[in-house]
């Protein structure tokens, strides 16, 4: 299968080097406006790099032929202008989270993905890390009982640098809770299986990028904030963000509780921990077990293993043999919930899914 890559930072780095060890995967073209850029891929793809052809724009790359696949990982508020010309010319397409930095060009994503009969696939690495895989495996086994509650907490490091600085304004990002907290955001559509009607997010930026000024310009996103949803099958999750806890332990903790039990997941660690409801003062016997990670996997990027094991999904899909498990709308969903989230944290108000058009 021949893919494009569009986007080559660091995200489409990562993409590359999970596609070297994915069976079948050739990569024949590359876009990226900037030079540096293209540069960074072609350091990650070593000898192969002779073989695959350079473009500027997505345009080019799209009318060049070269390409059964493109995997879109440039700039956020670039993805809708990028995909256009891919769906024009009949190509599969992964694109990366978010889908659009608005509502508005998430749905016409969604459109244009309806009308054709190619792949389209929503990037969501945080489904494919196989400790989650599992989690969510037991959850919808039935290993909580009716599922009632579930908390994520991200602590982690600050957004890093990109070319331009682009993440650093929340017109180019969708704001922190489209650009980083999508990924949670599908994770509790996908685990609670049901659609969001209301969201409160208490947000701001009080630690990062305080003494950082673009061209005179301050950055205006979120580094930390608490947010919550209520789902319409009367199921609640949280969600806990800190962009300056560089040092903690698990980066993702997760924890879902039913009626039953609860049941938690810490990454990297990749512990999964069980607690049966025991009583008052009855002793605890929580179930421990670590997921494992195929090492080249682990190796070949940042997110815990979890593009390789998406590529191998993907491709699968534009195989024919399987089924798309992380549709265009599915994107627009984490996007939209994230609006809600970003409307929130600014008004210091109860934002409903209704107000949006959901």
């Amino acid at each position: 299968m021949r893919y494009g890559l569009i986007g080559t930072g660091m995200m489409g780095v990562e993409h590359i080097n999970n596609l070297a060890i994915t069976p079948g995967a050739i990569i024949t073209a590359l876009a990226d406006p900037t030079e540096r850029s293209l540069s960074w891929a072609k350091a990650a793809l070593g000898a192969r790099a002779d073989d695959v052809q350079a473009f500027d724009s997505a345009q080019a790359l799209a009318a060049s032929g070269l390409c059964d696949a493109v995997i879109v990982a440039s700039p956020n508020h670039t993805h809708a202008k990028v995909l256009a010309p891919l769906f024009d010319a009949g190509l599969h397409i992964l694109c990366e989270k978010p889908l659009a930095t608005r509502i508005d060009d998430a749905r016409w994503i969604v459109e244009r993905a309806a009308t054709s009969e190619r792949v389209f696939w929503t990037a969501m690495e945080y489904r494919y890390m196989p400790p989650a895989a599992e989690f969510i495996a037991e959850i919808h086994g039935g290993r909580v009982g009716a599922l009632k509650m579930l908390s994520i907490r991200e602590h982690r490091f600050p957004f890093l640098p990109k070319v331009g600085d682009w993440n650093r304004f929340s017109r180019n990002t969708g704001g922190t809770m489209v650009e980083k907290c999508c990924h949670f955001f599908d994770l509790m559509r996908l685990i609670i299986q049901a659609e969001p009607v209301r969201v409160y997010c208490s947000g701001a930026m009080d630690v990062n990028h305080l003494d950082e000024a673009y061209d005179g310009e301050r950055p205006d996103i979120i580094d930390n904030s608490y947010t919550t949803v209520d789902f319409a099958n009367g199921v609640r999750a949280m969600l806990d963000l800190s962009m300056f806890a560089d040092g903690a332990e698990n980066q993702e903790e997760i924890a879902a509780v039913g009626d039953k039990a609860r049941l938690e997941v810490l990454i990297p660690e990749g512990a999964i921990i069980h607690s049966p409801r025991v009583g008052f003062r009855n002793p605890k016997r929580p179930e421990r077990r670590v997921i494992e990670v195929d090492p080249a996997a682990l190796n070949a990027g940042s997110h815990h293993g979890s593009t390789f094991y998406e590529h191998q999904r993907f491709n699968a899909a534009v195989r024919g043999a399987g089924p798309v498990e992380v549709t265009a709308h599915d994107g627009l969903m984490a996007v939209a919930i994230g609006t809600a989230a970003e409307i929130s944290a600014r008004e210091k108000r109860v934002v409903t899914m209704a107000e949006l058009g959901f």
